[in-house]
């Protein structure tokens, strides 16, 4: 009678999971990670870039230029990272080099954004923005907006300032009684 011998059947076990996993870990790097790296920081504007992949979202931590145009940084990064992307769920964070008025600007900003946001009147963040200049001379706001998010640049000098404020689309709502 033939005995199982535990030894070599735990090493093969323990090596086609090395392979499987390391395949997988290797695709996911050199696959995906690496072109959209690639894709990030060719732009434009973008001085760094940094992607983190999970089950079902790509997140790009993105370091721009203070000149460089937030908006257009995300659609070009979701055009030709698309196959990449896929049907994952798509998250931009911009970071670029600030200063302390600029923060302070955004704090006085901050509760007229996020009213507009929460009411769905995007003309609101514009209104609040063009106000910024009056109180603090000197700052130069933009906005910009598409079917995915609200663009924020706030500028001042050499300074800059992104906020990527992602958009809930409009919902059909149902009445109990319809």
């Amino acid at each position: 009678m033939n005995k199982i011998r535990i030894l070599p059947i735990a090493i093969t076990a323990a090596l086609t999971a090395a392979v499987l996993f390391g395949g997988w870990f290797g695709y996911r790097h050199y696959g995906v990670e690496q072109p959209l790296d690639r894709v990030a920081n060719a732009i434009a504007g973008v001085e760094n870039a940094t992607v983190e992949m999970g089950a079902g979202s790509v997140k790009i931590d993105v370091k721009l230029a203070p000149d460089a145009n937030i908006a257009e940084v995300y659609r070009k990064i979701k055009q030709e990272g698309s196959g990449e992307i896929g049907s994952k769920q798509f998250e931009l964070t911009a970071d670029a080099s600030s200063n302390e008025r600029l923060e302070k600007a955004w704090s006085y900003a901050l509760f007229d954004v996020a009213e507009a946001m929460e009411t769905r009147k995007y003309s609101g963040i514009r209104d609040a923005m063009d106000g910024l200049s009056a109180h603090f001379p000197g700052v130069t706001a933009t906005t910009d907006m598409d079917e995915d998010n609200v663009y924020i640049s706030l500028r001042d000098g050499n300074a800059a300032k992104f906020v990527v404020l992602p958009r809930e689309p409009a919902t059909l709502g149902a009445w109990s009684n319809a």
